[in-house]
């Protein structure tokens, strides 16, 4: 692939995410495929990358690391995607953060003409003591829902650590979505993951988010909201081990289902040591009907009404 066809694609995925350019001073990646083809770096952030053979093609390993004590003051944008419509999309991502580092990511996963395209990320994240780590991942994809996306993260917080993932679909059919997330922690660390998803159509979704409380004083809440309408279908599994003193969590699960859509929440809480806490709470139902009714007597059809809910719903994810 030359340089001039690298930066077409590069290009081509941001305008995908009407992101043409970035500011100055913002460090960037542009993964398209099993290729990185663009990317701009700043002090303190070193990234280095490889392919790999997936038995489907090629992949890419990606290694990125934050030095002891540096902080990485704008956000780092990730783009990964295609824009054709069909193809394999295999990250390896490896995340080291140095103690007392840290970092925030903005990530963007594009597919917006898929017919058949499946997106495979495998992360591997270590956060270090007293860094600070964040990623916001939001995803765009077309019309068909011809997309699997099938992340899988393992996540260690070292003590003092403080972890941040949100993942955010929205925008197009989600196709086939399966979150695998699992996080360690050690003492007074704190992680937050937080799932939104609206599913149509035929979309099949699972997630299945889990931290472990292993030190003392450690803290953790696992958010996931999901709205499903027409015959989409979702499975979320929660789970949520305190295994120290003073170790708390929450687990916060909400699904609103629409037409023939069918929703399933499992909140798994397990607490080992007497002087750990850990809540949860789960519901499922439908749209709030007089919500719903106050937006359709403003003009609104209850497609446009049941939509604006939702996104109110969500809202607080952005």
């Amino acid at each position: 692939m030359t340089d001039a066809e690298r930066k077409a694609l590069a290009a081509e995925l941001l305008r995908s995410i009407h992101a043409p350019h970035y500011g100055p001073g913002e460090a960037h990646i542009e993964i398209h495929g099993g290729k990185v083809v663009g990317m701009g770096l700043v002090e303190g952030l070193e990234v280095s990358s490889e392919t790999i053979e997936t038995g489907d093609g090629e992949g890419v390993r990606v290694a990125i690391r934050i030095p002891t004590g540096v902080r990485i003051e704008k956000p780092v944008h990730l783009c990964f995607g295609m824009v054709g419509e069909r193809g394999l999309q295999k990250i390896e991502l490896n995340v080291e953060v140095g103690d007392r580092s840290s970092v925030a990511f903005q990530a963007h996963c594009t597919f917006p003409q898929a017919v058949d395209i499946r997106h495979l990320m495998d992360a591997r994240i270590v956060v270090g003591e007293g860094a600070q780590y964040r990623y916001v991942e939001k995803h765009i994809h077309g019309p068909s829902g011809g997309v699997t996306v099938v992340p899988k993260t393992r996540v260690q917080v070292r003590k003092g650590g403080r972890f941040f993932n949100e993942f955010y679909l929205i925008e197009g059919s989600a196709g086939v979505v399966d979150i695998d997330y699992e996080v360690e922690s050690e003492a007074d660390s704190s992680v937050e993951m937080r799932a939104y998803i609206y599913g149509k159509s035929t979309d099949r979704i699972t997630i299945r988010e889990a931290a472990r409380l292993m030190g003392e004083n450690a803290v953790a809440a696992l958010i996931s909201h999901v709205a499903l309408k027409d015959t989409a279908q979702a499975n979320v599994l929660n789970e949520l081990y305190a295994r120290a003193p003073g170790a708390r969590g929450h687990v916060d699960c909400k699904e609103i289902v629409q037409g023939k859509a069918l929703a399933r929440a499992v909140p798994i809480v397990q607490v080992e040591d007497p002087a750990a806490h850990v809540t949860h709470e789960a519901a499922i139902g439908s749209v709030d009907s007089k919500q719903l009714q106050t937006l359709m007597a403003r003009g609104l059809t209850e497609e446009e009404a049941t939509d604006l809910i939702i996104r109110g719903l969500f809202s607080e994810g952005e």
